[in-house]
C-alpha cells in the first residue's frame, strides 16, 4: 500500500517536523502510524515531502524528512461546471471527480437545479464540497488540491463568461451528435466541461453556452446521472491528454 498523505499549510524547511493538529491526530490516533512507517506531506499546491515517523505522541507524530518534491500545475487544466444537485449527489460527484483528476469545480445554479444555494446555507453547502474535495485528494494522494469556485455558486451568465475565456469548452448533452472522445482538444489552457443537474440543461441555457463558444458533446448512448457524468467525461479527457 502506498504511503498515506496528509495536508499541511507549508512544507517542512528542515530535516525534522512534527505533524500535529487534526492531521496529526488522524495520523497518530486514527491511522495509528508507528515508528519507521512512511508518509507524505502535501501543501495542496504541488509541493510534497516524503517522511518517516520517528516518534508517536498523543495526537501528533514526529517525522524525519527524507525528500522534497514539486509537481507543476497541470496544463491543460480541467474544469468542470457542475450543476447543483439535490441530496448527496453533488458531493458524490465532487469526490469522484477529485479522485480522477479535476483541477477546478464550479458549482452552477442551473434553472433545473432542485437545490438552491442561498445565503448562509449556500456558503455551508459550498464549503462542504470543498471539504469533500480535500478528503478525496488525500485519498487519491494528490499533491494539488482542486479549487471549488463560486460565491457560493455561479449563475448561467457567469458560467458563459468562463466558457468564453476557456481554450476549449464542452457541454455534455444527450442530444449532441459530436462525441467528446473525438472532439478537438488544445495543447494548453483551460478545458471546461459543463454537467447539468438532475433535470438536465434547458434549451435556453444550451443556447447561451453555444453563443459563448461551447460545443455540445455526448459520451455514448447511455444517459448518465449528474453524479457520474462529470467523472466519465474527465476519464475521457484524462486519457486523451495522457494523464492516464
Amino acid at each position: 500500500m502506498s504511503a498515506p498523505l496528509f495536508l499541511v499549510e507549508s512544507l517542512p524547511t528542515g530535516s525534522s517536523y512534527t505533524l500535529d493538529g487534526p492531521e496529526g491526530h488522524h495520523a497518530a490516533t486514527v491511522q495509528r502510524l508507528r515508528t519507521g512507517e512512511a508518509l507524505i506531506l502535501a501543501d495542496g499546491r504541488g509541493g510534497t515531502a516524503r517522511a518517516e515517523v520517528t516518534a508517536v505522541g498523543r495526537g501528533s507524530v514526529d517525522l524525519m524528512v527524507l525528500s522534497i518534491a514539486e509537481e507543476p500545475a497541470a496544463d491543460p487544466r480541467l474544469v468542470v461546471v457542475q450543476g447543483i444537485a439535490k441530496g448527496d449527489r453533488g458531493e458524490l460527484a465532487v469526490q469522484a471527480m477529485t479522485e480522477v483528476g479535476v483541477d477546478e469545480i464550479v458549482p452552477w445554479a442551473a434553472s433545473r437545479s432542485v437545490a438552491q444555494w442561498r445565503g448562509d446555507r449556500g456558503v455551508k453547502a459550498r464549503d462542504k464540497w470543498a471539504a469533500t474535495a480535500r478528503e478525496a485528494a488525500k485519498q487519491a494522494r494528490r499533491s494539488w488540491l482542486p479549487v471549488v469556485a463560486g460565491e457560493p455558486d455561479c449563475s448561467t451568465k457567469q458560467v458563459a463568461a468562463r466558457l468564453a475565456g476557456a481554450a476549449a469548452a464542452f457541454v455534455l448533452h444527450e442530444e449532441a451528435t459530436e462525441r467528446l472522445a473525438a472532439a478537438s482538444l488544445p495543447d494548453s489552457g483551460e478545458i471546461a466541461l459543463v454537467v447539468g443537474p438532475e433535470g438536465g440543461i434547458s434549451d435556453a441555457e444550451l443556447e447561451v453556452f453555444r453563443e459563448a463558444g461551447a460545443v455540445p458533446v455526448r459520451l455514448g448512448s447511455a444517459v448518465l446521472r449528474t453524479s457520474t457524468a462529470g467523472v466519465a467525461g474527465l476519464a475521457v479527457l484524462a486519457t486523451r491528454l495522457g494523464r492516464w
